[in-house]
């Protein structure tokens, strides 16, 4: 195999032991089409080197990665689905096919979607829709060039067959994703153990996460190392949710087997971005209460990382991990302020100055309804981008009286270092946005005619808008 040097297998999840995966195989398609391939996400672990043939052999017919798994693991799991527990789930259309070391040392996990029928598959065909998988190649590269902690959609490969769907016009198109992600240790992995009350294995669990993805909490004494562990978790995901609420992004589905412990956002199913802000605003039809709409996601969070710290209860005591759980506002709250500073693409000041600019753009976004994402395109970079701001398609909301007081809160911060606000991205008039009508946009020329050009488009665009916010 044409590995760069830059590659580095690693197959330290089987340590775990078969309580936490089942030894699967690949559900064998009747065709391979290669539609999508992440060849800066492919370079960061070694595999830029692949011909389309060898891609699509590792990642269509999932031949083994050389020194890696030899068999693919689905992973076990349970998990609080809309805060009903369900003992039943697992990696049901998906499996860990492969470990390997980033160029900057972290181990990453390649997981597909749509491979096949697994124990955990229950009814489900275990496939997934061509129209699923773009969705997500699209959520993950928008939510990167926001600067979202994401997992990167790596391959989409469509496989030839028909499925039927109750959510979209079946039969449709089938597809396998690969997914490159730091990790898929679920707070529902530890509640799976939980469930089978398991201290040994919750221990297990909790030491092999500590030692491969956050050596730097590891205390000798066992409770310490829990309540050190949970204070770290609460710090990620706070980071992850703070990032989403800077993007407007809205998950639709934040069940605790799809929070990762590592803090990285995964597994996009019925996502949105919003047009505008609205705490309301929901991405699931079947989220009939609302219950991860936008402005719940902080909540639901802390709803989720409480569960694992009940998981945690055989190793440390109520008392401490309930502090431990204390760390989750005051992250989220600064992860928020920071993640909205760097949308604006301006250097912080100090936390007076910078909560009242935040606070001042969030109630003029409130008040006035004004487009999200075009806001912070239109003034990335502070009052230096005042002219392009004038000539965009949201300029009359600039001279409502609410802008005043962002205006103001602006006057003394400056653009953060590395920011060129000179390149071709910021000559644009409009956003590069991702609201659900372009998504479908995107995906009904593909379906009509097999025309991929206003997606590949849209990449490209995206791609622009990562390089000129700054994030590579």
């Amino acid at each position: 195999m044409p590995v760069s040097p830059h590659y580095r297998a690693s197959t330290s999840h089987a340590a775990l032991g078969p309580e936490f995966y089942d030894v699967v195989a690949a559900a064998e398609f009747p065709d391979h089409i290669l539609r999508y391939r992440n060849q800066r996400a492919a370079k960061t672990v070694g595999l830029d080197m692949l011909s389309d043939e060898e891609w699509i052999a590792h990642f269509g017919r999932f031949q083994p990665l050389a020194e890696n798994f030899k068999e693919p693991l689905a992973l076990r799991y349970h998990g609080h689905q809309f805060r009903t527990y369900n003992p039943e789930l697992g990696d049901g259309r998906g499996f860990l096919f492969a470990q390997l070391y980033d160029d900057r040392g972290r181990l990453l996990d390649l997981a597909t979607k749509g491979s096949g029928k697994t124990p955990w598959s229950r009814t489900a065909d275990g496939r997934l829709t061509l129209k699923g998988g773009v969705r997500e190649v699209l959520a993950t590269a928008m939510l990167e060039a926001l600067g979202v902690d994401t997992s990167k959609t790596f391959s989409l490969i469509e496989t030839g067959e028909a499925l039927v769907r109750g959510d979209e016009p079946s039969p449709t198109r089938s597809s396998v994703m690969v997914r490159l992600s730091h990790s898929h240790i679920r707070i529902g992995s530890f509640q799976r153990q939980a469930f089978l009350r398991s201290t040994e294995n919750i221990q297990k669990l909790l030491d092999y996460t500590i030692r491969t993805y956050m050596p730097e909490v590891w205390r000798d004494d066992v409770a310490a190392r829990a309540i050190a562990f949970l204070e770290e978790v609460c710090r990620r995901v706070a980071r992850v949710g703070a990032q989403w609420m800077a993007a407007g992004f809205v998950h639709g589905v934040l069940n605790t087997d799809n929070i990762n412990v590592t803090g990285e956002s995964f597994d996009y199913g019925p996502w949105r971005f919003l047009p505008f802000l609205e705490p309301a605003f929901t991405a699931a039809y079947f989220d009939e209460t609302g219950l991860y709409a936008y402005g719940r996601q902080p909540d639901a969070l802390f709803w989720n990382v409480t569960r694992l710290a009940e998981c945690l209860l055989g190793l440390a005591d109520q008392p401490s991990l309930e502090k431990a759980l204390g760390v989750f506002e005051p992250a989220i709250r600064q992860e928020f302020t920071d993640a909205m500073l760097r949308r604006l693409g301006v250097q912080p000041r100090d936390a007076v100055s910078d909560n009242e600019l935040v606070r001042a753009l969030w109630i003029f976004l409130s008040e006035t309804k004004a487009p999200f994402e075009q806001t912070f395109f239109d003034w990335f970079g502070g009052l230096a981008s005042t002219e392009r701001a004038a000539n965009s398609p949201s300029k009359d909301h600039y001279v409502n009286p609410a802008f005043a007081a962002v205006r103001d809160a602006l006057k003394d911060f400056v653009p953060r270092d590395g920011v060129d606000l000179n390149q071709a991205f910021f000559s644009r008039p409009a956003a590069c946005s991702m609201l659900i009508e372009e998504v479908e946009a995107i995906w009904k020329p593909i379906a009509d005619n097999d025309d991929w050009s206003v997606f590949h488009a849209k990449l490209q665009a995206i791609d622009e808008m990562r390089e000129a916010y700054g994030l590579g």
